[in-house]
């Protein structure tokens, strides 16, 4: 009988992206949307931002990433990967928990958009005054 490998899930969101992590032990494979991870990202910065949990906790090739994004901007969802990822390693292995928090990767980013307001062109941006 074959082995039955573990998977572990977890939802992370920032502004309006919502990411679905699945991990599993493995060799440090990537792939999201189905892609892999330097086509989908291919700013350094935004790969290295999304690896910190991993770092942190020095599991960087010792498990398979498979993410599925959607909504938002490359930035957001590339937030959302993070903190679904920080998520799932907790649920992989619970001692994690407290290098992660400390370093904010569990903490939702909540800052979102501004709504535009009635009567104006923007969030804050107001039409000209003219007194006459």
């Amino acid at each position: 009988m074959a082995e039955k490998t573990v998977e572990y899930y977890a939802t992370g969101r920032r502004k309006t992206s919502v990411a679905r992590v699945r991990i599993k032990a493995g060799s440090g494979d990537w792939k999201v949307n189905k892609r892999e991870m330097e086509d989908y990202f291919p700013s350094e910065a935004l790969r290295k931002y999304i690896e910190q949990p991993l770092e942190l906790t020095n599991a960087l090739d010792k498990y398979d990433i498979a993410g599925n994004l959607n909504g938002g901007g490359i930035a957001g969802q590339a937030g959302a990967l993070r903190h679904a990822i920080a998520r799932a390693l907790v649920v992989a292995d619970p001692s994690f928990k407290d290098v992660l928090k400390n370093s904010g990767c569990l903490t939702r980013d909540a800052r979102m958009k501004e709504r535009k307001k009635p009567g104006q062109p923007g969030a804050r941006k107001r039409f000209q005054f003219s007194k006459r």
